[in-house]
C-alpha cells in the first residue's frame, strides 16, 4: 500500500509517530538531522533520489521543529 508524501508538519508527524510507530526522541531527531545533512549518507542519497532535494529540506525542517517542541517541553522524550 502506498502512502502519500506528507505535505504538512502534522501529516509528517502522524506518519512518523502513528503509522511508523517511532518515538521522536532527542537522540533520534539528532541522528536523522545529521543523516539528512550528510550528502554522503546512503539513505539520504536514496531519499533525495526518491523525493527530491526540496522534500529533503522540508523534512529536515520538520525534524528541527520536532526538536524545538521537545526543548519547549523538557519532560517529553528527552532520551
Amino acid at each position: 500500500m502506498a502512502f502519500p508524501i506528507p505535505a504538512s508538519y502534522g501529516e509528517w508527524r502522524h506518519c512518523i509517530t502513528e503509522v511508523c510507530g517511532l518515538v521522536l526522541t532527542e537522540a533520534f531527531i539528532h541522528q536523522r538531522l545529521a543523516a539528512l545533512e550528510n550528502p554522503d549518507d546512503y539513505m539520504t542519497r536514496k531519499f533525495i533520489a526518491l523525493y527530491g532535494e526540496t522534500h529533503r529540506r522540508q523534512t529536515r525542517a520538520w525534524f528541527a521543529r520536532a526538536l524545538d517542541e521537545l526543548a519547549e517541553s523538557p519532560t517529553r522524550n528527552r532520551r
